[in-house]
């Protein structure tokens, strides 16, 4: 078991936060996985959406953290869906069970790549207000896999963990990293094989972002300045196709920057949460006792620095 699955961190996030079963559409046995952290009064919460490699549990410092200072954050896991449409769909579906009109997302990876699909899928009645992508991409064609996506359903288990953890980092990283590394090892070994293989076909699967779809939805493009499984090149095409997006530049997380350098992390998603504090679309509760914000969804650290997103 991993350092931080030992943590009391990560014991404490698993005995206050409970995981929740929603079943969107019972013919096709689509059902989310939820941690629903902070005050329920909140109607336009964050949402954390995990790379291909993890669970929504990744996402466990944000929930302590952010709830304790008042905000409502989910994460979800997502059912074995095979298109991006039919995932589209289904995420639509969970926002209306938990009877959410319009929410904020953070998205890893191919979680950001779903959020602004999904942003493009709902851009005519809008149900995205806003979108943290960290790591992200615009366009599956990165992974050169567009063509073999469609086999991902047949393959063996071990084969699709294979192919997920050569992506991840092998040599020397620093303590914080290589713990994150751990994390994700951990879950992608206890992974169903069916789950995996819907999830790398997203990942794989033939499709972009239409960026002209989302102009009403303000986004924020968060990326590490050291090793990551995404290239410069990857990044500079989200540069282009968001021009006018903030920035949140770490320089150092690796892959999953949420859990080596969570306290960073935080303070962004803070930052570009403010812009929307004391109106209809906050995801805050105003004025909250930290000790009620607490009780919802756990303790967490609190932060003197502030730190601004770049333009």
């Amino acid at each position: 078991m991993s350092v931080l699955r030992k943590s009391e961190e990560y014991s404490s996030f698993r005995s206050t936060v409970s995981r929740k079963k929603i079943t969107v559409d019972s013919v096709r046995e689509e059902v989310w996985s939820v941690y629903d952290a902070g005050p329920r009064s909140v109607r336009c919460p964050l949402i954390f959406l995990p790379p291909v490699s993890s669970y929504s549990d990744i996402f466990y410092l944000q929930l302590i953290s952010l709830a304790s200072h008042g905000f409502r954050v989910i994460a979800v896991d997502y059912p074995a869906v095979w298109s991006h449409d039919a995932w589209c769909e289904s995420f639509r579906k969970l926002l209306d069970a938990l009877q959410l009109d319009r929410v904020h997302i953070f998205g890893s990876s191919l979680g950001g790549f779903l959020a602004m699909k999904f942003a493009e899928y709902t851009c005519v009645n809008q149900r995205v207000q806003s979108i943290l992508v960290c790591n992200g991409f615009a366009d599956t064609a990165v992974f050169e896999r567009s063509r073999s996506s469609s086999a991902f359903w047949a393959m063996p288990a071990f084969l699709l963990k294979k192919w997920v953890l050569s992506h991840l980092p092998t040599g020397p990283a620093e303590s914080s990293i290589a713990d994150s590394v751990d994390f994700v090892v951990d879950q992608l070994e206890g992974m169903p094989r069916n789950e995996l293989a819907a999830r790398l076909t997203l990942n794989c699967l033939a499709g972009y972002v239409e960026p002209q779809k989302l102009s009403s939805v303000a986004i924020t493009i968060m990326d590490v300045f050291d090793d990551s499984a995404l290239s410069v090149g990857v990044k500079e095409e989200m540069y282009k196709c968001f021009p006018e997006a903030k920035r949140a530049h770490l320089k150092k997380g690796g892959n999953f920057p949420y859990l080596s350098y969570s306290a960073e992390v935080n303070v962004y998603i803070q930052v570009h949460l403010k812009a929307f504090e004391n109106d209809r679309f906050s995801a805050k509760e105003d004025d909250i006792d930290a000790s009620v914000a607490a009780a919802a969804g756990g303790g967490g650290a609190s932060y003197a620095a502030a730190a601004a997103a770049e333009d």
